[in-house]
C-alpha cells in the first residue's frame, strides 16, 4: 500500500494523519498515513528510509521545512518563492518535487470564508517563514496594497523585497502602523504563547475581519483581543490546515478533496 507521512519533531499534536485519513475514505484511495518524528539531526536519513520503502508523499512541519526545501530535486514556483517547503512527493520517475500550499491553503480557507480578497487592503503581522509561505498566494489574488508588518523593519523590508515585483508590497513596524485595512492576518506565534501581538487597537474596525493562523478550541489570543476591541468576523487557522492538506493530497494523488466535511470533524473533536 502506498504510504503517506508527516514529519516534525515534536509531531504528537499533529492533525494531519486524521486529516488525510478522512480524505482517502473520501476519495476512495488505497493508502496509509502516519506521523514521524525524526531526531532533530536525522532528517535526511528518515527521509530516505521512507522513500525507499514505498513512501510517495509527505507532509513537512517544524522545524523541517528548510531541510525539505533543501532535500528536493526539484522545486515548484511557489515553493522557490516560500523559500521552504511541506509537501514532498516522489514521482513515477523517481524524482522528487518539493511544494509549499500553505499559502494556497489560507486563500483556500479565505475564500470559503467569504472574504473579499481582488482590492483588499491586508495587513500581514510577522516576517518569519509563515509569512514568506503566504505573501505570493495572496498578491496573486491582487489586492490593492499588502502591508508586511514586524517588530523588527528590516525583517518585514527583506521580505517585501521578494515580493516587490508581484504586486503592492511595504514594509511597517508594528508601532508604526496606521490606516483601515480589510483583513489583517497573524502569523507570528504569539498566539501559541498566550501572547498579544503589539499593535494599536486603533486598528480594529468592526467591518475588518481578523484571521490568526494558529487555532485553538476556544478564541486564540489574538482573536479574542479583536473581538474585544469590536472586530465582527474572526477567524482562525483550522481551515488553513485542512486547506493546504487538501492541496497536498492533490499533488500525491491526483485528486483534490473536499475540505468542508473535513473541518467540520476536526473542529467538532477540537472542541470536545
Amino acid at each position: 500500500m502506498d504510504q503517506y507521512a508527516v514529519f516534525g519533531n515534536p509531531i504528537k499534536q499533529s492533525k494531519s494523519p486524521f486529516i488525510h485519513t478522512l480524505f482517502a475514505h473520501q476519495t476512495a484511495q488505497q493508502m496509509q498515513y502516519n506521523a514521524i518524528e525524526p531526531a532533530l539531526d536525522n532528517f535526511k536519513t528518515t527521509l530516505d528510509n521512507f522513500f525507499s520503502s514505498n513512501g510517495k508523499g509527505c507532509n513537512i512541519t517544524a522545524p523541517f521545512k528548510e531541510q525539505a526545501f533543501a532535500y528536493a530535486q526539484q522545486l515548484t514556483p511557489r515553493a522557490t518563492l516560500a523559500g521552504a517547503v511541506n509537501t514532498l512527493k516522489l514521482t513515477d520517475d523517481g524524482i522528487i518535487i518539493g511544494d509549499n500550499t500553505d499559502g494556497a491553503g489560507l486563500v483556500l480557507d479565505l475564500k470559503n470564508n467569504h472574504v473579499p480578497l481582488k482590492g483588499a487592503r491586508i495587513l500581514l503581522l510577522g516576517a518569519g517563514g509563515a509569512a514568506r509561505g503566504v505573501c505570493g498566494p495572496l498578491l496573486a489574488e491582487q489586492p490593492q496594497q499588502l502591508v508586511i508588518a514586524n517588530r523588527t523593519l528590516s525583517k518585514a523590508q527583506l521580505l517585501s523585497q521578494i515580493f516587490t515585483s508581484f504586486g503592492n508590497i511595504t514594509a511597517s513596524e508594528f508601532s508604526e502602523l496606521s490606516g483601515d485595512f480589510d483583513l489583517i492576518i497573524n502569523s507570528t506565534s504569539a498566539s501559541l504563547q498566550g501572547q498579544i501581538v503589539p499593535i494599536s487597537a486603533n486598528l480594529v474596525r468592526p467591518e475588518t475581519v481578523f484571521y490568526d493562523m494558529m487555532y485553538s478550541a476556544q478564541l486564540t489570543p489574538f482573536n479574542n483581543w479583536a473581538k474585544q476591541n469590536g472586530a465582527r468576523l474572526v477567524i482562525d487557522g483550522l481551515g488553513m490546515l485542512v486547506g493546504q492538506a487538501a492541496e497536498s493530497f492533490a499533488m500525491w494523488r491526483a485528486i483534490k478533496p473536499g475540505a468542508k466535511q473535513v473541518l467540520n470533524e476536526l473542529r467538532h473533536n477540537l472542541s470536545n
